[in-house]
């Protein structure tokens, strides 16, 4: 299982939307993608989560964690491996883990928290909750944003994680991750 939540080697720029609940990552995600002309990584656990959802009207439980975390990295792993200029991923391990923590009273799949820990990104553009709440089924934490934004911050923090914290509307955040994209290119390789 380990093997399915190590990064490949990778010649490309990984980029990752990273925060709460309802804060433009998708959107991000998408528009960096066109504008770079490359691949992007979805959020895995949006299809698990809904799937399940929709077939057991069923919340995702500790057991769902390790499934989530293998269907990302194999995600981020094939998108890698097809592009060698930027990769833009809409989430990570430690996102993974972050979640696993706040809804499951402090527990991290000891596994999972290795992973996090030791996959390596460019950069993380953390997406601050100065965007509307947009609900749907999988959404539950409208009245906690600022915790769980924090929450998120300390786990950059924590791990050491190159990041920028993205504020304003979505042309002003679409703007800066340019800019900083941008840099990177200029000095990579």
């Amino acid at each position: 299982m380990e093997e399915k939540l190590k990064q490949h080697p990778a010649n490309c720029i990984k980029i990752v939307l990273f925060g709460p609940e309802s804060t433009g990552k998708t959107t991000l995600s998408k528009q960096l993608a066109e504008h770079y002309q490359t691949n992007w990584v979805p959020e895995f656990s949006r299809e698990y989560l809904q799937k399940k959802w929709d077939e057991e009207r069923s919340i995702c439980e500790p057991k769902d964690i390790i499934p989530i975390a293998i269907g990302q990295m194999a995600l981020e792993n094939k998108r890698a491996s097809e592009t060698d200029s930027v990769l833009i991923c809409d989430t990570d391990l430690l996102e993974t883990k972050v979640y696993s923590e706040v809804y499951f009273n402090g527990f991290s799949d000891p596994i999972l928290s290795k992973y996090a820990n030791e996959n390596s990104y460019n950069l993380y553009f953390l997406t601050y909750i100065d965007t509307p709440w947009e609900p749907d089924d999988l959404r539950d934490k409208p009245n906690e944003r600022k915790a769980m934004f924090k929450a998120f911050e300390n786990a950059l923090k924590s791990t050491n994680k190159p990041y920028l914290i993205l504020k304003g509307n979505e042309k002003e955040r679409f703007n800066f991750a340019v800019s900083q994209i941008d840099k990177l290119i200029k000095t990579h390789k």
